[in-house]
């Protein structure tokens, strides 16, 4: 058995593992952290615990935060190991771990969010960050406006002290500090969206405004809003993440293993103060949107190239779909044709030199991140990261023939089942509704298009609408790969 993992435990831990050297009982809290899945430790945890190394900013220090009873669970395994995390570096030429300690706290879980309302109200708290995934804005996938009419944010509007969301929890904390006098807090989004800070904006203050319409103008005055593109591929966790911590001496309850390239761009836009991120490596930028461009078209946007083929030919890892010769062929063929001359250069990267630095990174061995993992939520992914380069495309004349078979491939994953005819578990928030319209493609390909909360008025270009549906009809009649064969001739 390895070191349990604690404070009491650090000075134990074998010399092969970087530790924190600071004084974790002189940190205090300045960011609540919503969603304190792997990515969020591995990625702004990270930052965060490199500041402190460098002897700054120990009044950040962040307490993390969930609202749905599962986030329960994992609270009680950070409490166990104070809230410390055991990061694991895959390399394909060294593995290597650190502990990060940039986290002090996590609010208990009840319903209502009472302690997380009062905890995002202490004045200390100068930043609310949140990772919730790319669907968890409550977006209207038509108009890409706010959804007022989902069941949660009807919950919240009508009981704004005791809401369901993290979005009502915030809305509820900034009532409280604007009635004590205290101030507002940035908020701040790190998920995968284009124009994240924009997005939550909206979803914040739309919430606000169903039921207080006063509070909704003094949180649209007053707080910030900064877009932001993340980036660091962060597999999820399970008995291998043990067992590596275990190699390096640690018994770490919920270990975390990531690649080595990271990149984090920042809007310099916050209200109440910041952490010197720059200081920890971050970019802080005007050109946010450039970044985010290019991270969500051509990472983003590839990973839904080659996931869903990749699960439909049995292929269980992004790392074997590179390996698969058709479908790196694939991914080369739509990046290099039809995502990338629609990007344009940042500071650090070309687009051209961006493909190739994504390309090796897909194709680490170490990463062990499953296509399965990548495909979920195909009905948010799709729309996000594939469609604006489709319609980039259209509009210049340029080719999308990989990305309406790519549309296709999606189509058929929806039918849940592989090309050897095992199943696929449901894996799509919609998927319910996207199942019998994937079995309507089998005699009317076009019924896909129609989904109009998800294509837009794509369905109506007759080029795209045309070159989906001789896709589709090829992937039913003749088979997946005569139809990634047919593309690739």
């Amino acid at each position: 058995m390895g070191i349990l993992l604690s404070n009491a435990t650090l000075n134990e831990v074998p010399e092969t593992v970087a530790r924190p050297t600071y004084d974790r009982t002189t940190l205090t809290p300045g960011i609540v952290h919503i969603g304190l899945g792997n990515f969020h430790r591995a990625h702004q945890s990270w930052y965060l615990n490199r500041l402190f190394e460098q002897g700054l900013d120990h009044d950040w220090a962040i307490i993390g935060a969930g609202v749905r009873p599962y986030d329960e669970k994992m609270r009680a395994k950070m409490k166990a190991q104070d809230y410390l995390t055991t990061l694991i570096e895959l390399d394909p030429e060294a593995r290597s771990a650190e502990i990060v300690g940039s986290m002090i706290d996590y609010v208990p879980i009840e319903e209502g969010n009472g302690p997380l309302i009062e905890q995002m109200a202490d004045p200390a708290i100068r930043i609310v960050a949140l990772t919730v995934t790319e669907g968890g804005y409550y977006i209207d996938l038509a108009t890409k406006g706010f959804d007022e009419n989902h069941p949660d944010i009807r919950y919240d509007a009508a009981n704004p002290d005791r809401p369901r969301t993290a979005f009502g929890a915030m809305v509820a904390a900034l009532k409280l500090r604007r009635d004590r006098g205290i101030g507002a807090f940035t908020c701040q989004s790190c998920d995968n969206l284009q124009g994240n800070g924009n997005i939550l904006h909206q979803t914040l203050v739309s919430l606000a405004r169903l039921s207080d319409p006063d509070l909704a103008d003094w949180i649209d005055s007053n707080c910030t809003f900064p877009n932001s593109m993340v980036d660091c591929i962060v597999p999820a966790s399970g008995p291998r993440e043990l067992a590596f911590a275990a190699e390096f001496g640690i018994e770490d309850q919920v270990p975390v293993t990531h690649e080595r390239f990271r990149q984090w761009v920042i809007e310099d836009n916050f209200c109440a103060g910041r952490p010197q991120w720059e200081k920890a490596g971050a970019t802080l930028s005007d050109r946010v949107h450039d970044y985010e461009t290019m991270k969500i078209r051509i990472l983003n946007g590839g990973h839904q190239v080659i996931s869903d083929i990749g699960e439909l030919l049995c292929v269980e890892t992004i790392s074997g779909c590179m390996a698969h010769p058709k479908i790196h062929a694939f991914f080369e063929k739509v990046e290099s044709e039809e995502i990338v001359p629609y990007v344009h250069a940042v500071p650090e990267f070309d687009p051209v030199d961006y493909q190739a630095l994504i390309d090796r990174r897909f194709s680490n061995p170490e990463i062990v991140d499953t296509t399965r993992r990548v495909a979920f939520d195909g009905s948010s992914r799709h729309s996000g990261f594939l469609l604006p380069s489709i319609k980039d495309a259209l509009a210049t004349g340029g080719s999308i023939d990989g990305l309406a078979l790519a549309s296709a491939f999606w189509a058929r994953y929806c039918l849940g089942t592989r090309s050897d005819g095992s199943t696929i578990a449901p894996n799509d928030p919609l998927w319910d509704d996207l199942l019998p319209v994937a079995e309507k493609t089998r005699t009317n390909p076009a019924a896909w298009l129609e989904m109009r909360q998800l294509y837009g008025d794509l369905a109506d270009n007759v080029r795209f609408n045309k070159a989906f549906c001789n896709w589709m009809s090829m992937i039913h009649e003749d088979g997946i790969e005569a139809a990634l064969d047919a593309y690739l001739a």
